[in-house]
């Protein structure tokens, strides 16, 4: 790992750096377990430059797992649970892993060696050169296939060298996740302390914010409308967070005005990031903005026919198992629709999730969060249906709290929708969902 990462926490030896159940770990415990699996990697034959998937959670073993891997440059791969069976099998087989760690929630584990690992793709190669240690991250696969993003974490370490606020974080996001790596690198830079919870109900998020204290909650908009529809919030004392970030997808304007409602002393902050380039700095306009100044240091952005554009140094080498994203100049299209208001952005969504209705276009946050107005709707997916005349009709699925007469929901929908939508916006189908609308990472899913 980066000499100034080691001295930071062999300076904070005494401070709490993990909390998990009834457990907490000390930096010197943290330092003590890396230095162990720097044992069982010399008999096991893991060396700098190869690749080692771990698969788990945010525990003392798999961060000292993850911790000691960095240090003898290896490449590393987190995994989940949340991608298992032929899926996993086909991402060991692209990042061309040659050992795994499989770590269970009491913190168990067992190593296995790959072989017939040895092609070697050119951008692994360059990443050897440099004697770096590595990271591969599969994307989310919302636009098809998952793809593998090399990462140098060198260069994507970087920016956490200037020390700032030190605070006790929980890490929402998993371990597989930019956002959850970006949080867990972010605190163990500044000496705070990492809250790791196995589950991602609210109740169990929450009471883990009042039982430790937590002051940094980084969420998605998606667990946010679900913890204050369930009333979670007001079940538990939440007086210690100073500060809610929310990213992944678009934040419904209904949404963050409940949770402003509900928390006005609360620092609630827009954050913006993908696989490709890192998280960028953010700073939210004003409370309760959704409008956002994203970039910073090492970050260029821009904005091209209303579609954002990002040149990053910390972005990743490129995919294993797929062409480069990036233009001759090293510009990344994120494809997200934004508008502009001086500095300040309004994220409107994906490119691929907007609806053409007639050449109209409509974005589905926009629906989601007036019909997050309704009483007993509990959450809004909105998606295009193909039509005939018009190319695409705006649906919306609807996860209610209550039961409720098809005929009548609907009613009630057109009517609320009627004076604050466009008519070609209006929802023309609408159906009653059962299952929960997001994925393992709280992401909201809009295709089946």
């Amino acid at each position: 790992m980066p000499r100034w990462l080691l001295d930071r926490m062999v300076a904070n030896a005494d401070r709490p750096a993990l909390v998990r159940g009834g457990g907490v770990l000390t930096y010197g415990g943290l330092l003590d377990r890396v230095a162990a699996w720097g044992t069982e990697f010399d008999r096991a034959g893991v060396g700098r430059g190869q690749v080692l998937a771990i698969d788990g959670d945010f525990t003392s073993t798999a961060i000292g797992c993850l911790l000691a891997a960095m240090d003898r440059g290896a490449v590393v791969v987190p995994l989940t649970a949340a991608f298992g069976g032929a899926q996993r099998e086909e991402f060991l087989e692209i990042a061309q892993v040659a050992a795994t760690v499989t770590i269970s929630e009491d913190d168990a584990w067992a190593m296995e060696r790959r072989p017939g690992a040895g092609r070697d793709h050119p951008l692994l190669a360059t990443l050897r050169e440099r004697g770096h240690p590595g990271l591969i991250l599969f994307t989310s696969g919302s636009t098809g296939r998952n793809k593998a993003a090399l990462h140098d974490l060198h260069v994507l370490l970087e920016k956490f060298e200037s020390p700032r606020s030190r605070m006790c974080t929980l890490t929402f996001l998993l371990l597989d996740h930019i956002g959850g790596l970006n949080t867990l690198f972010y605190t163990l830079a500044n000496g705070g302390t990492v809250v790791s919870v196995a589950g991602r109900d609210p109740d169990e998020i929450l009471a883990a914010v009042a039982r430790h204290r937590v002051q940094l909650l980084p969420t998605t908009p998606s667990f946010l409308n679900l913890a204050l529809l369930s009333g979670a919030f007001d079940r538990h004392d939440v007086s210690s967070l100073v500060r809610i970030t929310y990213g992944t997808e678009v934040m419904p304007a209904r949404t963050l005005e409940r949770l402003r409602e509900r928390l006005p002393g609360v620092d609630l902050l827009q954050t913006y990031g993908l696989t490709e380039v890192g998280i960028l700095r953010s700073k939210s306009k004003e409370a309760g903005s959704l409008l956002v100044r994203v970039g910073g240091e090492g970050y260029q952005t821009k904005v091209v026919d209303g579609i954002l554009w990002v040149k990053a140094r910390s972005a990743m080498l490129g995919y294993l198992n797929a062409p480069s994203p990036f233009d001759a100049d090293g510009w990344f299209c994120t494809q997200d629709a934004v508008e502009q208001e001086g500095e300040f952005l309004r994220i409107l969504g994906r490119t691929t999730d907007i609806i053409n209705v007639g050449g109209q276009k409509v974005y589905p946050g926009e629906v989601e969060s007036v019909l997050l107005e309704l009483a007993n709707v509990r959450d809004a997916t909105v998606h295009g249906e193909p039509n005939a005349l018009l190319g695409q009709v705006v649906a919306a699925r609807l996860n209610l709290l209550e039961p409720e007469p098809p005929a009548e929901l609907r009613r009630r929908v057109r009517a609320h929708c009627q004076d604050r939508l466009a008519a070609y916006k209006i929802p023309v189908r609408i159906e009653v969902a059962e299952q929960d609308p997001y994925n393992a990472r709280f992401k909201k899913l809009r295709r089946d």
